[in-house]
């Protein structure tokens, strides 16, 4: 329990100097969520490798060590297994397999493999594209940047921004934290690894407590801490970056519009095909 938690590394940024890390914020937002949106529109095995192969390109774009990539995908294999096993046994068409009322078919197989592997997709997407290269602080003026418009109708846009900043950088305290109070906990006999199911449950709630008594002090504290610093919102603050489009981030929007069009063009033409 305790390994897989350590496993979570969504909210990490990997500092480094490549063109995904100087790429304008703006641009790394829309682009992971156009490209998480093509990924429920992607179908065919084609399509689907291609995708693979652009996220494999961004990878050597980033310039992150492989091993730091694998720890985000094997905190989220779990999840990608179980969404295996659940669509496995669904649908109907050709069975491949069958025991007394479970039977695997074609049809089920092709769904669960499509899910597992858009599950996959979807965090190595916003991993390379927003968390592992953009600091949260980018993450926030981005969103602030993009809501601007609705700024000026009323909206809360810099104080949803913030919270959204806030939430990616306490995801990997909260992790440091729970990995340290099971810790202790283990120190004074706790077992969370072993026994059934509802001993596990209640394990956890030696862990649950104390963490978020420790979430809420921290929260106070940074309350406090903006306080002190006269934070009241948006309203007159400037940038000490303020963001500017230049022509590599333009080179990048590019290259984004071609390779989504190009997986469409592979997807139309592979259906065809089939």
């Amino acid at each position: 329990m305790r390994r897989l938690c350590m496993q979570i590394t969504i909210g990490n940024y990997y500092t480094g100097n490549s063109g995904l890390h100087r790429l304008d914020p703006r641009v790394k937002f829309l682009a992971a969520l156009g490209m998480m949106i093509l990924i429920f529109c992607l179908h065919t095995s084609a399509a689907l490798l291609a995708y693979g192969v652009f996220l494999f390109v961004l990878c050597l774009s980033s310039r992150i060590p492989l091993c730091k990539l694998a720890r985000s995908v094997r905190s989220v294999l779990f999840l990608a297994g179980l969404a295996f096993i659940f669509n496995l046994f669904s649908g109907s068409g050709i069975i491949l397999w069958q025991f007394y009322g479970l039977k695997i078919t074609d049809t089920g197989l092709s769904i669960a493999v499509i899910v597992a592997v858009r599950l996959f997709y979807l965090v190595i997407t916003s991993t390379l594209l927003l968390t592992a290269v953009t600091t949260p602080l980018a993450v926030a003026d981005a969103m602030e940047k993009l809501m601007n418009p609705l700024i000026r109708l009323g909206f809360p846009g810099h104080e949803l921004a913030l919270i959204m900043s806030i939430a990616l950088r306490y995801v990997p305290t909260l992790v440091t934290e729970t990995d340290k109070i099971m810790k202790a906990q283990a120190a004074r006999g706790a077992d969370f690894d072993t026994g059934g199911l509802w001993s596990r449950l209640r394990g956890m709630v030696t862990v649950l407590v104390p963490l978020f008594v420790s979430a809420f002090k921290r929260a106070a504290d940074l309350a406090l801490a903006m306080e002190a610093r006269c934070y009241s919102g948006g309203a007159g603050r400037t940038k000490l970056h303020p963001l500017r489009m230049k022509k590599a981030d333009w080179l990048w929007t590019a290259s984004f519009v071609v390779a989504a069009a190009c997986m469409i063009a592979l997807e139309i033409a592979w259906k065809k095909l089939m």
